[in-house]
């Protein structure tokens, strides 16, 4: 049996891998290791599939149309439907296990107060978890009902799906801007800031 040859065994053979370096480097952590390690991983997808969105299928399916052969139809019937999967419930994945972070960080609900109120120490982490909501808001409100008109999902008049490809680019791009401080506030809370001050 080759763990290569599918994805998931892949995944799995790569946790096995890890559990096995932590047990073999005698590396040991609190609870919050496993939580962070799925917020992480979570995050990475989600995040990925923004910038895969943003930088690679959004440029090549403008190609696509405007060499008129083959088209975007195998992107937007393949390729989109199965990366809008992962990207949306990533988002909520992260979402979930940040907020299990934060209530072990912060001693319970008060961890999640606490980010949420910029309070406590938790202010820095706190900014990236508000970012994070506006991002997975945006992923569920603007991104994901409007790429179903975009992809032929829903029905959708021309113009409708014109309205679509705007706000859906418009709340991608807003996500991949807020990515990146969210990303520093993250890993800035346990590493130190963004600037070197």
């Amino acid at each position: 049996m080759n763990p290569l040859k599918s994805p998931w065994q892949t995944a799995i053979a790569g946790v096995i891998l890890a559990i096995l370096i932590t047990l073999g480097t005698g590396a040991s952590g609190t609870g919050l290791g496993m939580t962070i390690w799925l917020h992480v991983i979570v995050g990475i997808t989600w995040i990925g599939l923004l910038y895969y969105f943003n930088f690679v299928q959004l440029p090549a399916v403008a190609s696509a149309l405007a060499d008129k052969e083959p088209g975007p139809a195998a992107i937007n019937k393949y390729v989109a439907p199965r990366a809008l999967l992962y990207f949306r419930w990533a988002a909520v994945a992260t979402w979930l296990t940040g907020l299990s972070g934060l209530a072990q960080i912060g001693g319970g609900m008060s961890g999640i107060i606490n980010a949420f109120t910029l309070s406590g120490g938790m202010q820095l982490i706190g900014v990236g978890a508000w970012l994070g909501t506006v991002m997975l808001f945006n992923v569920w409100v603007f991104i994901w009902p409007n790429q179903k008109k975009i992809l032929g999902m829903v029905s959708a008049t021309p113009e409708q799906i014109a309205s679509a490809k705007v706000v859906a680019l418009y709340a991608s791009r807003t996500n991949t801007l807020l990515s990146i401080p969210m990303l520093m506030a993250m890993v800035g809370y346990g590493h130190g800031g963004f600037l070197p001050i």
